[in-house]
């Protein structure tokens, strides 16, 4: 399979925010593998941390080990949908589920830990995604932004059976509760997605520690109005006006074009 090597710029950002004493949240920027990473732990100081740590070494350790057999050389020329490397991510979000399941069972205080994982991977001229939880993945593309990925949250369920509305979302005290993370059970359903590669497509991973404080029109007037490798910072500043009550995590990557 042809793997079309894309110039990429990429950044990414974390912060305690305001309220916390400690930072749950961990990501990965990886040029090399062109693979990125936002995972949102939860369980406590020690189990949360240990979770999003765990997540993303797991993942990344499964990317690059899969990823050689699935760039072989060859141009896949099938459906889409059975592109090899649509399970790359799902399969490596699934290995670091039961890897974190497996260490809280072996260690009691951390028992019941877990964590968010959105991450993509460019191969190919195509960008796969994995994920599972609220934290997000926003496409920046011709002056729009999009959301990719699908909150698995109590809030969201809500908003699609016309139980609250939006605002009411925003303000909601289960806005935190999510129905679907990584870890706390051995397995877990994960979301994938392929998306075709634009020059100019901006990629953007946050905690929701960024989404519920800032909104995506905000997310993309932000990033086009300062220098992309100031945009993390200057998105966590806003979070953090409006009151940081989570950790903050941004992950941006911008595709430049070919090598």
């Amino acid at each position: 399979m042809g793997d079309k090597r894309l110039k990429i710029l990429s950044y990414g950002q974390t912060d305690v925010g305001m309220r916390r004493d400690h930072n749950e949240d961990s990501y990965l920027v990886d040029d090399d593998s062109q693979l990125y990473v936002v995972a949102d732990g939860m369980g406590g100081h020690l189990g949360g941390e240990r979770a999003s740590k765990l997540a993303v070494v797991t993942v990344q350790s499964s990317v690059i080990e899969d990823r050689r057999e699935v760039v072989n050389g060859k141009v896949f020329r099938g459906p889409i949908e059975e592109h090899p490397a649509l399970m790359l991510l799902p399969r490596a979000v699934k290995k670091a589920c039961a890897a974190i399941f497996h260490e809280a069972q072996n260690e009691p205080e951390l028992q019941g830990m877990g964590t968010t994982v959105t991450g993509v991977a460019f191969i190919g001229g195509l960008a796969f995604f994995g994920h599972v939880g609220d934290s997000r993945a926003y496409l920046i593309r011709d002056g729009r932004i999009d959301q990719l990925s699908d909150d698995h949250s109590l809030v969201n369920e809500q908003l699609k059976a016309g139980l609250i509305t939006p605002e009411q979302a925003k303000m909601s005290r289960f806005r935190h509760i999510i129905t679907r993370s990584v870890g706390f059970e051995e397995d877990v359903a994960v979301d994938t997605m392929v998306v075709p590669i634009q020059e100019g497509d901006i990629y953007v991973l946050c905690s929701d520690g960024l989404a519920n404080l800032v909104t995506q029109t905000e997310i993309r007037d932000v990033i086009y109005d300062n220098f992309m490798r100031d945009a993390p910072n200057q998105l966590i500043a806003l979070a953090n006006e409006r009151g940081g009550d989570d950790n903050i995590t941004v992950v941006m990557v911008y595709v430049n074009g070919e090598d």
